[in-house]
């Protein structure tokens, strides 16, 4: 249990950088419990470590708010904080216990499932990569989405963005902002001619315990993205967004292999990239340029990620930082446009 006690302590330290001290004390009390023995121990021992790269303790935490958002533990429900700071984790953890105890099974079928978040702050990092392809090549655009969990980002044209000293107004409901130290941001989305994304495991938001799942990966004490979220899910919804189950690599070659005859091919995602094998990622990557030496001026390519900094070829990369990278062809041009965390509470410019 010492990689499993190891990991809840390390993710609680993130927890309380990314603004969840209820999280962060969730996942300090499944180290205590698993050192003790008992249900979360045995839990966690269904989980094939590292427990760090499963995200052990996230998978926990949100069997836990899940069961509140369902429903199913109406008294854990009762003393969940739903974005309130007045909670108090001696008061919940016997009862958040009693819970993994009582519905054992659910919660080992739970969390046998990576966490998606779906996070569309993200796309405010992506943002001044899209306004960039708009410059220089204009309209339209083809939206190709790798990981794409629900979809949510695919109406990333839809979301209103906003800084300190400048807004691009996409005309939903979705408002998103951050702390953003760079250049104001001016300019249009492009005009987004055709939307396709794929997931292994993808949510299909039609259904209710589905929107459930997504939600409860979303930190309890963090109302604004909680309500973010539900935004964006009414958007996808009304929009008819779907996302196709395939292995991105298979899918990516299919893609590429019949992209529009005009018009600029966006490849885009975000925390996606670390989690393929390495001979998938580097199959993906393979794909990508090769789609980009047929690239022309009539008929470019880029390709737009928010990803962790390791991911990309880097002597020295920025532990815990995420690059927001563009590349375009038919020049193969690469531009660091920016660094950021994973749930994009700042940018800054690269």
């Amino acid at each position: 249990m010492s990689d499993f006690f190891t990991h809840c302590h390390e993710q609680a330290g993130w927890c309380r950088e990314l603004g969840s001290p209820f999280t962060a004390a969730l996942c300090e009390a499944f180290a205590q419990s698993a050192e003790r023995g008992g249900i979360v121990a045995e839990l966690a021992a269904t989980i094939a470590p590292p427990h760090r790269k499963r995200a052990s303790a996230l998978r926990l935490a949100g069997a836990l708010h899940y069961a509140v958002l369902s429903g199913r533990s109406p008294d854990l429900s009762n003393l969940y904080p739903k974005g309130s700071t007045d909670w108090q984790m001696s008061e919940i953890w016997p009862v958040a216990e009693a819970y993994l105890e009582a519905d054992r099974d659910h919660v080992e079928a739970f969390i046998t499932s990576d966490p998606q978040t779906n996070e569309t702050r993200r796309s405010i990092a992506l943002l001044p990569g899209f306004l960039e392809i708009a410059e220089r090549f204009g309209s339209p655009v083809h939206l190709v989405e790798l990981g794409a969990s629900a979809g949510l980002n695919q109406t990333l044209d839809q979301f209103c963005y906003s800084g300190p000293n400048w807004r691009i107004d996409g005309g939903g409901d979705v408002e998103i902002s951050t702390e953003w130290h760079a250049s104001a941001l001016s300019g249009v989305f492009p005009k987004v001619q055709s939307r396709a994304a794929c997931d292994l495991n993808p949510i299909d938001l039609r259904q209710e315990e589905a929107q459930w799942r997504l939600k409860s990966y979303t930190w309890a004490d963090q109302s604004e993205r909680l309500a973010r979220l539900d935004a964006a899910m009414m958007l996808a919804l009304e929009a008819g967004t779907r996302v196709e189950k395939a292995d991105a690599a298979e899918w990516l070659e299919r893609k590429l292999a019949t992209r529009p005859k005009s018009g600029t091919a966006v490849v885009f995602h975000s925390v996606f990239l670390h989690y393929p094998p390495t001979a998938v990622r580097a199959k993906i990557t393979d794909l990508i340029a090769a789609a980009g030496d047929q690239a022309t001026f009539d008929r470019p390519l880029a390709w737009l990620c928010m990803e962790p900094d390791s991911v990309f070829e880097n002597d020295n990369p920025r532990l815990g930082m995420f690059r927001v990278q563009l590349q375009t062809w038919p020049s193969g041009e690469v531009q660091t446009l920016g660094y950021t965390d994973g749930h994009v509470t700042y940018f800054e410019a690269g």
